[in-house]
Formats: C-alpha cells, sequence, structure tokens
C-alpha cells in the first residue's frame, strides 16, 4: 500500500466538495436565489444558508487538510511510510470524509466538532510517528 492513496482520496473529497458547491451556486443564481453580482465582490445580500454552509466546508477543506498533505509527503519522501502512518492516513481521511458528510447533511454541530476533534488529534499522531521514526532512523 502506498501513503499517497489516502492524499488521493482526500484530493477527491475536495474537489466533489467544489464542483458540488460550483453546481448549486449556479442553479441559486439561475433560480434567482442569488444575485449574482455578489459573486463580483462577495458583498451585498447573503448567500442562501445552504450555499453558505457548502461555502464554509470548501474553506475548511483548504485549511487543516493542507497539514496532512505535507506530511503525506514528508513520510513519502523519507521513506517513513510504513504501516502506522498509513493506517493514520486513512483514519484521517476517513473522519473528513464523515465530517464532510455531517456537515453538508444534518449539520449537527456537536457530533461535527467532534469528528473534526477526532481528525486533528489523527493528524497529530501522523506527524508524530512520522518524525519519530525520522529520529530512530
Amino acid at each position: 500500500m502506498n501513503i499517497l492513496y489516502p492524499a488521493l482520496v482526500m484530493f477527491a473529497l475536495t474537489m466533489f466538495v467544489q464542483f458540488r458547491l460550483g453546481a448549486l451556486r449556479f442553479a441559486a443564481v439561475k433560480k434567482g436565489e442569488i444575485d449574482p453580482r455578489f459573486y463580483k465582490t462577495y458583498q451585498g445580500a447573503e448567500e442562501p444558508e445552504k450555499l453558505r454552509v457548502h461555502t464554509r466546508h470548501l474553506v475548511n477543506l483548504y485549511e487543516a487538510p493542507i497539514l496532512f498533505y505535507a506530511i503525506v509527503i514528508i513520510a513519502f519522501a523519507t521513506t517513513q511510510s510504513g504501516w502506522l502512518p498509513q493506517l493514520l492516513a486513512w483514519l484521517y481521511v476517513l473522519l473528513r470524509i464523515a465530517h464532510s458528510f455531517v456537515h453538508l447533511g444534518s449539520n449537527k454541530v456537536m457530533l461535527r466538532f467532534r469528528l473534526f476533534v477526532l481528525s486533528l488529534a489523527v493528524l497529530i499522531a501522523m506527524w508524530f510517528s512520522v518524525f519519530a521514526s525520522l529520529l530512530i532512523s
């Protein structure tokens, strides 16, 4: 197994949300739910709630996951991608998928928060495991 595969799945999740947001925005403009001029400067009338949630979620996928991509590259480049970093990488991606499902679905805040915090804990463990392996080798 290769540690780059979880990064590919994370990328696919991000692109899914990116294109879904684009489709939702296009549909909202077409239905007259929002003035297309809003997207020129993101000022004026607010986006409908569903779009705001999707927009915020997409922004979130460009925040903490950057640290995931970085540690995956470090692990791969330094050949420190043994079973533990790979397991943690897959666990991180699964938690982020679950987080996306909750955020873009029921949006239960406490469940979403728990999934997010757990994913951060897994990400921290992944950083420690990769750098501990580097120190040992």
